[in-house]
């Protein structure tokens, strides 16, 4: 007979090794989308993930790779869960997430801007960082577009290396 603890391991690892469909070098457990999974009474296997932002297009994408995932190690029943609070944050990006990043050429996020809990203070001016190249590590760095393949990406060029590069904005 399988244990409450072993069935929630073995879900929790099916989903964890789901990717990301915009970030395909990470998985879900990488970018601390995956928060929580539960098996209920009934032996339905719960999870829970928090999109990176709220309007996160793969959202859909990325709760039927879950339910397959966790289907495919053995749970006929799967129920995939949003939970939008506390919201996330690049700050839950694990250090092997990050690396994936760097070695894939995407400049990892630096910390996200600290807030004191409630409303989302409203800025008319956008933060700018300045992320170092993810191929030579030089900080000598320039912004060619806020927006790059996705709305969390920016597309910058190193002024070094020359070579363009994409870096994961800090939310």
């Amino acid at each position: 007979m399988v244990t409450a603890t072993a069935a929630r391991e073995r879900a929790w690892d099916a989903a964890a090794a789901v990717t990301d469909p915009e970030l395909p070098m990470l998985t879900l457990a990488d970018l601390g989308i995956l928060r929580r999974v539960e098996i209920e009474d009934d032996g339905t296997a719960a999870v829970w993930i928090t999109p990176t932002y709220s309007g996160c297009p793969a959202l859909a994408e990325m709760r039927a790779d879950v339910d397959r995932a966790v289907r495919a190690a053995g749970f006929d029943r799967v129920r995939v869960r949003t939970e939008l609070s506390p919201p996330w944050t690049t700050d839950w990006i694990t250090p092997r997430g990050r690396r994936k990043l760097a070695e894939h050429g995407v400049s990892p996020p630096g910390p996200a801007p600290r807030r004191e809990p409630g409303p989302v203070p409203l800025t008319l001016l956008p933060t700018r960082t300045v992320p170092r190249c993810p191929r030579c590590g030089a900080q000598d760095t320039e912004e060619l577009s806020r927006f790059g393949a996705t709305s969390c990406k920016s597309l910058h060029r190193c002024r070094s290396c020359l070579e363009p590069f994409e870096h994961v904005k800090e939310i």
